[in-house]
């Protein structure tokens, strides 16, 4: 019997952990249980068991695919599963606060990646797709695999790859009943260079398996809890403009920076999970599950310092020039011809950048077979996910005469140093009341609901013939909803002299504290933290004072983007697929894998408002109950359907080498913000009448991104030693990408919700309308596409040959190598340039190496990436080149033969920092440091 039969890859599958439920049924596994091995699966303890089980699902996949195990996360207890998956081949991620969050595959961002748990698809906390996998704590999570390769029984979605999150199946588990507990504390060595910061963090997990009723009935609970002081030093360099300013009258104008922010980042995230499943398998042939998952995650943010800003409009002198970009100097407010101060301005901020998110998974599996043939599932699952994000914050200026509400002019030098902190100085003070005014106090709440229902039927039927095992068919029903809300509330200008009623204010020494710079930005100028709610507080009063209404959010028509921005977004998808699973012999090679097709049928549409003017719409009330006619309620939207080809297959050379070729048609939908079919609108003068425009940067509208993909491995599982080595060439060849674009002219004409006027009436005068001359800000499919290409290389060893304790040293690594001909262009820089694909690393580098004896383990592990563009964050998100970085992560823990371990964690060993920049590397962008984090704990099991 040939060892690469269907029977033989269960038996291999359910060896390296993996559910039986996701490649056979119940009946066939145990079939397989009973039969003679022809492959030796490996079988070792401690943490290389997590790494040979990672091996042994790669190589019985039927797609290109890595693997983390259960034991690889509990045994390195990552704060969130997106840690543990940076360490596979082609993943990484980008730090915020100092965590991986969202994650890139092969050169694409998280907007490519498409995400499961147990199968199902999952929503996200954002308006965006990309999955916050911070959300999902690493102790709830049984396995993490990422397919590379797309079959056409896997959920569409993934054009970078599909990350398949699991839980625990009860029935699976080895003991009959089994009880974990961790308990660590945490430190961050920066604690003290931030005001306020907790020097101390926690987490607690607790998880339950059981088996009842003879093995029939199992039972799994879990719970996570995580408290994670954060910490941030940061310098922020804004983008350099385009209009260039000649500084030291040499004729020759200069790029100049719209500023800086020299802050101290810091806050808290606090996050409480939650897993339980059911498994009722009364017979063979008869199984129902059930599971939930749950995760709160509530993240304190603060910022605070100085946010200088418009230094074009400061009198420059001493000014340091470096490849004609203004890089320091001294800067003076400057003067309008009238007296006046422009435009430029130090502002001692307080920005509240906190967010607040659930969410909430869950499902019901049926499965029967027949016992020879058949197997049919049933799964209804659901999917919500809420996001609050407050974004709130305080302005405060100088003042000579804050009675009379005369501003101070500014006055500071600063020099940047490159990818090196620069100096920051001013002679004035930042830290009295009696000079230090609040000018501005505002918020711009931004909260979303995401909701998924799915019904999902498959069959499988085993045949017995040469080519093909069994076939697969199915279908697939989603309902999915996005709502957004926009909210705004204002007090005072930032600039503009504030008016009567809304003066800047004095502060008062209860509200405030001195707050002194620590680490590499010791030095800087001290500066006053404010109390928010008490500067709201403070606003209130003197909206009453003067018979305003309070300082609350809403959605207004004064702000008319608020209730543009907001609406529903709804996606309903029909999908259906057929997949024959092969298993045939090529001469002596035995050949395994698949070929299908998949149909999608989407159909996506919105409600939102659209701008008219001119009294022209309906009567549509703001949430301050004022009425407005200017704007109509549409609904536009589009359907489509798509048939995404698969093909995989794995060619089978000897019991221990394999060569892999897959190639699909692969698809992402839009980031769901970006259908929003609300536009705002205006009138331009053209030719004695009057041009209709419209403003959104979103469209319902929208195509999905499309690529062809296709991938080439060969691997090599070694005889002699436990361990193997793999080399894959990929391909994407992508059609198109999504951006912001400014039409002009454009014809509106017949364009699907837009209903523009014949004639306005302006000032008593009527105009005749213009519908094919104006601007149209929209968001559209460019062609811009083309391939990204590249090459991995991994490598596991497990030196069991060496003498002795030697022989408990091991090692796991790989490479990757990425590229592609997609380019963008910035203008961040002050001049034109070309940009490489977001997100993507050339290189990427993993390793680790581990060493085991006799309870004892430790290891050390090296993540790597080399340069890459990606959004830097400040008070607008900026496109910058991030340098490449070198993060280490070390561990090491004793197990007692009475269940209890020991643990000691080290994570960003040798404080890497984030480091940015536009363009070339004098123009400064962010320079973050977060500190080293250090943990103490330990683990129980029975």
């Amino acid at each position: 019997m040939s060892p690469f039969k269907p029977s033989m890859l269960t038996l291999a599958l359910l060896a390296a952990g993996l559910s039986s439920t996701a490649y056979a049924a119940d009946e066939e596994a145990k079939k397989a249980e009973a039969q003679q091995e022809d492959i030796e699966v490996i079988e070792v303890s401690g943490f290389r068991t997590s790494v040979i089980k990672s091996l042994n699902a790669k190589r019985f996949n039927d797609t290109v695919s890595e693997t983390i195990s259960a034991d690889d996360l509990g045994a390195l207890p990552d704060v969130s599963i997106a840690d543990a998956l940076t360490r596979l081949p082609g993943v990484t991620a980008v730090r915020t606060g100092g965590q991986a969050s969202g994650l890139n595959i092969r050169g694409l961002d998280g907007g490519f990646v498409f995400a499961t748990l147990n199968g199902r698809e999952q929503v996200t906390t954002g308006g965006s797709r990309s999955i916050e996998f911070d959300q999902y704590p690493s102790e709830l999570i049984n396995q993490a695999a990422v397919y590379k390769s797309q079959k056409a029984s896997l959920i569409e979605g993934g054009v970078a790859g599909t990350v398949e999150l699991q839980t625990a199946d009860p029935l699976q588990n080895d003991k009959e009943h089994s009880f974990n507990v961790n308990l660590r504390g945490a430190y961050n060595d920066r604690s003290d260079q931030v005001s306020d910061a907790d020097e101390y963090g926690n987490r607690f997990s607790l998880s339950y398996q059981g088996k009842f009723l003879e093995d029939t009935l199992g039972i799994a609970a879990g719970y996570a809890h995580l408290y994670q002081p954060y910490v941030s030093s940061q310098f922020i360099g804004l983008r350099f403009n385009d209009d260039f300013k000649d500084v030291n009258s040499d004729g020759i104008k200069e790029q100049i920076s719209e500023g800086f922010e020299p802050q101290q980042k810091g806050g808290s995230d606090t996050r409480d999970g939650y897993m339980a499943a059911i498994h009722w398998q009364p017979s063979d042939r008869l199984s129902i599950k059930t599971d939930v998952f749950h995760s709160k995650f509530d993240s304190e943010n603060f910022a605070r310092g100085f946010r200088i800003k418009s230094l074009k409009n400061a009198d420059v002198s001493n000014a340091v020039i470096e490849n004609g970009s203004l890089t320091g100097g001294d800067f003076t407010t400057g003067l309008n011809d009238d007296g006046s101060l422009k435009d430029f301005a130090v502002f001692v901020v307080n920005d509240n950048d906190s967010k607040h998110t659930e969410l909430t998974s869950g499902a019901i599996n049926i499965e029967w077979n027949d016992g020879e043939a058949w197997t049919i599932s049933a799964d209804i699952s659901y999917s919500e996910a809420d996001g609050k994000f407050v974004n709130g914050g305080t302005r405060a200026v100088l003042f000579d005469d804050i009675e009379n509400q005369v501003r101070s002019r500014n006055t500071i030098s600063y020099q940047l140093d490159g990818l090196n902190q620069g100096k920051f100085t001013s002679p004035q003070s930042f830290t009295d009341t009696s000079t230090l005014a609040l000018k501005e106090v505002g918020m711009w709440p931004y909260d979303q609901q995401n909701e998924l229902v799915a019904y999902k039927l498959d069959f499988k039927y085993e045949l017995e013939n040469d080519f093909f095992s069994s076939v697969e068919f199915g279908a697939r029903y989603s309902d999915r909803e996005f709502n957004a809300q926009r909210s705004q509330a204002g007090y005072g200008f930032e600039f503009s002299a504030n008016s009567p009623n809304q003066l800047a204010l004095r502060l008062t020494d209860d509200m405030v504290s001195v707050v002194d710079f620590g680490g590499e930005l010791s030095g800087y100028p001290s500066f006053l933290k404010i109390d928010f709610d008490k500067a709201v507080d403070l606003v209130n009063q003197q909206l009453a004072a003067t018979g305003q209404d309070p300082f609350s959010p809403t959605a207004n028509w004064d702000n008319n983007w608020t209730l543009i921005q907001s609406g529903k977004v709804t996606e309903d998808v029909l999908a259906g697929y057929v997949q024959g699973n092969l298993n045939f012999d090529l001469g002596d090679i035995n050949v395994t894998g698949n070929v299908g097709i998949r149909a999608v049928r989407t159909e996506q549409y919105s409600t939102g408002l659209s701008q008219v003017g001119f009294g022209l719409g309906e009567e549509i009330a703001d949430d301050k109950g004022n009425i407005s006619t200017d704007y109509i309620r549409n609904r536009a939207g589009k359907t489509y359907t798509d048939y995404l080809p698969s093909l995989n297959l794995n060619f089978h050379l000897t019991e221990n080498d394999q060569i892999r070729f897959a190639a699909a048609k692969v698809m992402a939908r839009p980031p769901i913000d970006k259908l929003k079919s609300g536009n705002g609108s205006w009138y331009s003068d053209y030719n004695g009448k009057r041009a209709y425009n419209s403003w959104g940067n979103t469209s319902p509208l929208l195509d999905p991104f499309y690529a062809d993909q296709y991938d080439l491995s060969y691997e090599r599982y070694f005889a002699e030693s436990e361990g193997a080595i793999s080399f894959a060439l990929f391909y994407k060849d992508i059609k198109s990408f999504i951006n912001d674009i400014t039409i002009d002219p454009f014809d509106f004409e017949g364009v699907p919700g837009f209903i523009i006027p014949d004639t306005v009436i302006d000032n008593g005068v009527e105009f005749d309308v213009v519908k094919n001359q104006g601007q149209y800000q929209t968001a559209i499919n460019n062609d811009n596409g083309g391939y990204i290409r590249g090459l991995e290389l991994g490598y596991t060893q497990i030196f069991d040959f060496l003498p002795d304790a030697l022989s408990g040293l091991g090692f796991t690594g790989s490479y990757s190598y990425s590229d592609s001909e997609v380019e963008f262009t910035t203008n961040l820089s002050g001049s034109t340039l070309d940009i490489p694909l977001p997100g993507l690393s050339e290189h990427v580098v993993n390793t680790t190496l581990f060493y085991t004896l006799d309870g004892f383990d430790t290891r050390l592990s090296m993540r790597y990436r080399s340069e890459y563009v990606s959004e830097q964050v400040a008070v607008e998100s900026q496109l910058a080149f991030f340098e490449a970085e070198t993060i280490f992560d070390y561990q090491a823990s004793y197990a007692f033969e009475n269940g209890l371990k020991l643990l000691f964690q080290i994570n960003n060993l040798t404080d890497e920092a984030n480091k940015t920049y536009f363009g070339e590397k004098h123009q400064t962008g962010t320079i973050q440091n977060f500190g080293r984090q250090y943990f103490l704990g330990f683990n129980y099991s029975l």
